[in-house]
């Protein structure tokens, strides 16, 4: 561990030098990219000089021990230190787990109604209303691209963007199929029914990451529709766009204006785009997707909400609160932090979880 800490403090040290010389501060991009790196380094170096600091009291103190008078106080300040030297230890371990790129970065969200019909739809609007009140918590906004809403409520797709400070951090671990167990509105008998509602979560993708061929698109323009089909308004403002060469469809009617959905169109796009691009090459390579703990498979049951229990199960890491009903007005919190304490304690061990 050490010699790998030794290791970074040489390489930012560099990175200091670079980032003072005239030929990097002539060049933004250079600047910048630089600049990134020195400062995703920075943390870990100034944890590693606090760790230094805290041996080099250790080793001080240890010198007092044979002064009688100063005995007594060097013996507390050592088990001071040396506790301390340990909770640094933990910390730089942690620091030294290779993070996540996309860990800083907005998401897209697409959550489906999937088995179950009405009742599916019903709970992929509860999922987004879930997700919703959770980003508000957290500080972050919410901007709907696309939304076509079930017949009977809830929404059969809704798409949507997630902004804020390390959104992706959070929200990686829900993609996969969330199932419910409960009672539906439609039921007349008491009986209860289970559902499931797909939830996929994309890192927005900037412009640089993936390019679009104009020639490759088909862009269809109609009429807003809201719930039931009733128009929006009465122009061509809505937005659907095909990638011919992978079929992939987009479409988003969110806004009045044609420029601002094609515009939001082509951001979904570029997302899924990269996102079906990566599932490919991770598939060739007989990799599962690293970004999201377990397969990230869309059809895997990864929760169950059990309504009459009032229980939410995470299965991936055999998780249960019963909370249920704090947890679908937003209260996420405690799934996902036992999330992000599971895949970290299997990275500190050098392993990949299973789901």
């Amino acid at each position: 561990m050490f010699e790998r800490l030794e290791n970074i403090v040489s390489k930012y040290q560099e990175l200091q030098k670079e980032l003072a010389s005239p030929e990097v501060l002539n060049d933004y991009n250079r600047l910048k990219k630089l600049s990134k790196e020195a400062s995703d380094l920075e943390e870990t170096v100034k944890k590693y000089d606090e760790y230094k600091e805290t041996v080099k009291g250790i080793e001080e103190a240890k010198e007092l021990l044979n002064d009688e008078t100063l005995k007594d106080m060097a013996q507390s300040e050592i088990e001071d230190l040396t506790q301390k030297e340990e909770i640094i230890k933990k910390e730089l371990e942690i620091l030294l787990v290779p993070k996540d790129e996309n860990d800083g970065k907005n998401v897209i969200m697409e959550i489906r109604g999937a088995a179950g019909g009405d009742e599916a739809n019903i709970f992929a609007g509860d999922l987004f209303r879930m997700y919703s009140h959770y980003a508000e918590a957290n500080g972050w906004k919410i901007e709907v691209l696309n939304a076509l809403e079930g017949t009977s409520g809830g929404y059969s797709q809704i798409e949507y963007m997630v902004k804020g400070d390390n959104v992706y951090s959070k929200l990686k671990y829900e993609s996969g199929s969330h199932r419910v167990q409960r009672v539906p509105v439609t039921e007349t008998q008491g009986r209860v029914h289970t559902s499931t509602a797909t939830v996929l979560v994309m890192p927005e993708v900037e412009d640089v990451d993936i390019e679009v061929k104009e020639s490759d698109l088909k862009i269809d323009v109609y009429h807003s529709s809201g719930a039931g089909g009733q128009s929006v308004n009465t122009s061509n403002s809505a937005v659907r766009i095909t990638h011919i060469p992978t079929g992939v469809v987009v479409a988003c009617q969110t806004e009045r204006s044609q420029l601002k959905n094609k515009e939001n169109a082509m951001k979904l796009l570029k997302i899924k785009l990269h996102d079906e691009m990566k599932q490919k090459q991770e598939s060739e390579v007989g990799a599962e997707r690293k970004s999201k703990i377990g397969t990230g498979d869309r059809s895997e049951k990864i929760r169950t909400y059990n309504y009459p229990q009032n229980r939410v199960t995470d299965h991936r890491i055999n998780f249960s609160i019963m909370e249920l009903d704090r947890v679908m007005d937003g209260n996420l919190s405690p799934i996902i932090e036992a999330l992000i304490t599971e895949d970290m304690r299997l990275k500190l061990a050098g392993e990949e979880f299973k789901a």
